[in-house]
């Protein structure tokens, strides 16, 4: 089988793995294994490469979905995806269209049972036909059409929100780091949505809040509780980063290395979520960027 048809098509095999897991290190190898059912296929039965690797990729992906879910249920803390961090200056270096796969999305995805989520990132994200994503679930185009219109009822339309400008969403995500390491309360909760959301996931690996914590107020305090605990190191070396299209921060120490990522979704004016990743064990792809 043609390499250069597989090559062609892994971007956004890797994409569609990515959306269905949330885990970039599982969908690589979703795409490793589809490379392989690619290589051993009858080149002769293969009439639309693209269909037969999506169709590939996704069942794989979907397969492993379903075994994912059982070890999320007694994961310790919130389970966040994991995030895609590009350096500012070279957001292309990931092969995946982060815009597509905000974290937004993809916590919105954590909603939906596998099949549902399945159908919502083969539509909505990847614009495959009913008829194509029938052919995929081996399921008749009219079920997969009610499929579709439940997932997105169920996924809510918190990631469907107006567009923001990068500038802008960069002003604030910086605004916030600054307030956050100065310890100023009123700064913090005048960033933050009034309904805003914060998850840190630590995954009993490290010290973390073991639930989101909910409201412009509680997020300001808490915040201002690490700061006035010292859990800032003595030498932070904060970089700014992309994470899957949002602004971020990484935070490492001369000492220690990697601590955290933090990303920050602006919408309406105000930082609407705040998720920080800080169990290494889960993100050992972005400890070196």
């Amino acid at each position: 089988m043609s390499d250069d048809a597989f090559l062609a098509c892994r971007p956004r095999l890797l994409g569609i793995a990515y959306g269905l897991l949330g885990e970039l290190t599982e969908a690589e190898d979703v795409v490793q294994d589809t490379w392989l059912r690619w290589d051993r296929a009858d080149g002769d039965a293969v009439r639309n490469p693209e269909a037969f690797l999506v169709t590939v990729a996704s069942r794989l992906a979907l397969d492993r979905l379903r075994s994912a879910r059982a070890r999320r249920e007694v994961y310790v803390g919130p389970w966040l995806p994991e995030p895609l961090v590009t350096d500012m200056e070279t957001p292309e270096t990931k092969a995946i269209e982060a815009e597509r796969l905000s974290l937004a999305l993809l916590g919105a995805l954590e909603r939906l049972n596998p099949v549902e989520r399945a159908v919502l990132v083969l539509r909505d994200v990847f614009d495959l036909e009913y008829a194509e994503i029938a052919d995929i679930l081996e399921r008749p185009p009219a079920t997969v059409r009610q499929i579709a219109k439940r997932a997105r009822d169920h996924a809510g339309d918190s990631s469907r929100r107006r567009p923001v400008k990068l500038e802008e969403r960069e002003r604030l995500a910086d605004a916030f780091l600054l307030a956050s390491v100065s310890g100023d309360v009123e700064q913090i909760r005048e960033l933050l949505a009034a309904d805003a959301i914060m998850y840190t996931d630590g995954g009993g690996v490290v010290t973390a809040a073991r639930k989101p914590i909910y409201g412009a107020d509680k997020i300001a305090r808490f915040m201002v509780g690490v700061q006035r605990k010292d859990a800032y190191p003595d030498d932070p070396i904060f970089t700014r980063v992309l994470v899957n299209g949002d602004p971020g921060v990484r935070m490492d120490s001369k000492a220690d290395g990697f601590l955290s990522i933090a990303a920050v979704e602006v919408a309406d004016g105000a930082i609407q979520s705040v998720r920080f990743f800080n169990n290494p064990e889960r993100f050992p792809a972005e400890i070196s960027l």
